[in-house]
């Protein structure tokens, strides 16, 4: 951190620094006046002085980013303490330092410094990537290409950051294998630890005035604090979240414990390939190693074999034991299999604590293993009432996990109690006019928590047309998707492509995108197919491009002008009911006197689908129509409580008025 840093130093907020004159508009090309900028910039300020949290939902075209950014950036100035920006989105972090933080460098009369950090599992690790070529790591031979480019890269970058890596496919097979993520790192005793990224992430990090860190990598760290993990984030005084709708389910993640087959493989992995020159020992390792896996094996294949289809499905009270006819528990089946796996666990840690005083990886592998034992224990014991269990089969993957069903009290405990002034901001953080809803989810104490409401700068009513078509089916029919598909292929045709597809699951998505995408003239995209910023650069460069999507591109995606000027939303996007964690929310609530549909599911759909519709208009100059095929907003109660929430603007029913609109705007560029 700098040392004493004198007063005009700092900028002053409101007209000065936002003005049509000022600073900002001289650095920043097509900068634009905004009211509700400047008065969020202020509110913030003020919270800082006043040592009081604040919620802010700042709508599409406010500028929140400068207008938190530099009331942080005074702050750190005037008492020289770190300030933590958390984002939603890696792709946002990107954008803050790569395009926010240099034009605030220019901006301000002294420098400060930032630094931005990812989860570790972002980084290539240098010592397992060296070690790779003694170990087979790689699936087949179609991986060979691409992990050679990845080595080839390693060499080269002065980040590690997987980011850079636009070139490949999104999903690496074999990038778990090669990345930095701290079950496997020897941290101090690696031999690469100086040239670690990891390691010259966090001293940058250290040196820095701002830390910009996403929503993940927050509450790792802020789960770990105070115990013997230690900490991950350097200290702070203050939080800014950026997307803070996100934060009640990232918390929930990181306050629970998850097991999963591929994290059993890899440790028993590992352990066999630890480099110990004992030929007794490696024989005795090896032994309790294929056992492992042999029970390891036999334990998922018996929790999962009920469950042949993908999703999460509740973990059962009596999965593992039941009560015997004399009141004592009885281990089921699958109890057996965990006790057979967890005593092999045992014997294998007992095993490997010989060396790990004197080798590196085997203290690893050791700690590995007890933190390992200590969550399937938790999991399977399923002991803690305040916790939901259960199942989720995705991919080849079979997984465990628990996690709190109410974590605002813990957020209260962890963050809200212990920092002075935290800042939550998002486009969409209100429903039907009301903070109530994100302000309890949470935990933030009404007498500590200001709000406020920055509207946005532009006109919907004049740039956004909202269609929802007449004749659409209940999205639970059979027929939904086939009308679907039409009601799209009809929506381009006038739109000419230039389109969001947003879905709210993969099924629908592929789907979706196999039935249009071979019956319109427009290029169409997949997500997954390759990276997110891979994929947006493309369509961003492709004439009358289509992406089908699902949630990631929700929300953190920026795509002006014409190339974007319409997106399509297919279904309200609730959460799916049967959701272990969903049940388990609504259950909670309903028992203390609520009524979860209104009292959480619907806020919550409201939330994601304001952020779906805040892909279209993204500056003061874009046209477009977002169309919405779920013909609930019309025929149930709650519709209006969507309708209520959405920016106001044109509503339409009849896709001949869309293509009028359209047919206009070709008119007036000709």
């Amino acid at each position: 951190m700098a040392g004493e840093k004198p007063q005009e130093e700092s900028v002053e907020l409101g007209s000065s620094v936002f003005g049509p004159d000022g600073p900002i508009a001289r650095f920043h090309d097509g900068y634009e006046y905004r009211e509700g900028q400047v008065r969020m910039a202020e509110a913030i300020a003020k919270s800082f002085i006043d040592k009081k949290h604040l919620i802010v939902e700042a709508g599409t075209g406010t500028g929140k980013t400068l207008a938190y950014l530099i009331p942080a950036i005074n702050e750190s100035i005037r008492t020289h303490k770190r300030i933590i920006i958390s984002t939603g989105t890696k792709n946002l972090q990107e954008q803050l330092m790569e395009k926010d933080i240099p034009l605030l460098q220019k901006i301000f009369p002294k420098k400060f410094s930032a630094a931005y950090m990812k989860g570790r599992s972002n980084y290539a690790c240098l010592y397992r990537l060296h070690k790779s070529g003694d170990q087979p790591i790689l699936d087949g031979v179609g991986e060979v290409e691409s992990f050679r480019e990845v080595v080839d890269w390693s060499r080269e970058t002065q980040t590690g950051d997987r980011a850079e890596l636009t070139f490949l496919p999104e999903n690496l097979p074999f990038w778990n294998r090669v990345n930095a993520k701290a079950e496997t790192c020897l941290g101090q005793k690696c031999p690469d630890y100086e040239p670690c990224f990891i390691t010259r992430m966090r001293a940058g990090a250290d040196k820095a005035d701002i830390v910009i860190v996403n929503h993940h990598l927050f509450f790792a760290d802020l789960n770990v604090r105070g115990n013997q993990f230690g900490k991950v984030l350097p200290d702070y005084g203050a939080v800014i979240f950026d997307e803070a709708h996100l934060i009640e389910d990232i918390a929930a993640d990181y306050f629970g414990f998850q097991v999963s087959n591929f994290r059993v493989d890899e440790l028993v992995h590992d352990a066999a390939s630890l480099p110990i020159n004992d030929a007794i020992f490696n024989a005795a390792i090896m032994k309790v190693s294929a056992k492992i896996a042999g029970l390891s094996e036999m334990f998922w294949s018996r929790l999962s074999q009920a469950r042949g289809q993908e999703g999460r499905f509740p973990l059962l009270p009596d999965a593992f034991n039941t009560r015997g006819v004399n009141g004592g528990e009885i281990a089921t089946p699958l109890g057996e299999a965990y006790y057979a796996l967890d005593d092999s666990l045992g014997r294998l840690e007992a095993d490997v604590d010989v060396y790990a005083d004197k080798l590196p990886e085997a203290d690893s592998v050791v700690k590995r293993i007890r933190q390992m034992r200590f969550d399937l224990g938790f999991i399977v014991k399923q002991a803690d009432r305040n916790f939901v269990y259960w199942l989720e089969r995705r991919g080849r993957g079979v997984y465990l996990q628990a996690s709190p069903v109410d974590v605002s009290t813990l957020l209260q405990e962890k963050l809200f109690d212990k920092v002075d002034t935290c800042i939550l901001t998002s486009a969409t953080l209100s429903a039907n006019g009301s903070f109530n809803f994100i302000r309890d989810r949470l935990g933030l104490a009404p007498g500590k928590t200001n709000s406020l409401e920055a509207p946005s700068s532009f006109d919907y009513e004049n740039q956004a047309i909202l269609y929802l078509p007449k004749a659409m089916p209940d999205p639970r029919s059979p027929d939904f998707t086939q009308m679907a598909a039409a009601e799209i292929i009809r929506i381009l045709q006038v739109t000419s492509g230039h389109a969001f597809v947003l879905c709210t699951s993969n099924s629908s998505m592929t789907a979706l995108y196999e039935l249009v995408s071979s019956r319109v003239g427009y290029p169409c995209f997949l997500q997954g197919t390759m990276s997110k910023t891979g994929l947006i650069d493309r369509f961003r460069a492709t004439p009358n491009a289509v992406l089908f999507a699902t949630s990631s591109f929700w929300q953190g995606v920026d795509v002006r002008g014409d190339q974007l000027s319409c997106v399509i939303i297919d279904k309200l996007p609730f959460a799916v009911p049967s959701d272990p964690l969903v049940q388990a929310r609504s259950k909670h609530i309903d028992e203390n006197g609520g009524r979860s549909f209104f009292d959480y599911s619907v806020p919550q759909a409201v939330i994601t689908l304001k952020q779906g519709i805040g892909r279209l208009i993204r500056s003061k100059t874009d046209r477009g129509v977002i169309a919405i095929l779920d013909p609930r907003l019309r025929t149930k109660g709650y519709g209006r409580d969507f309708l209520q929430s959405l920016p106001r603007m044109r509503i339409t029913g009849d896709v001949e008025v869309v293509a009028a609109i359209f047919q206009q705007a070709d008119e007036r560029a000709i």
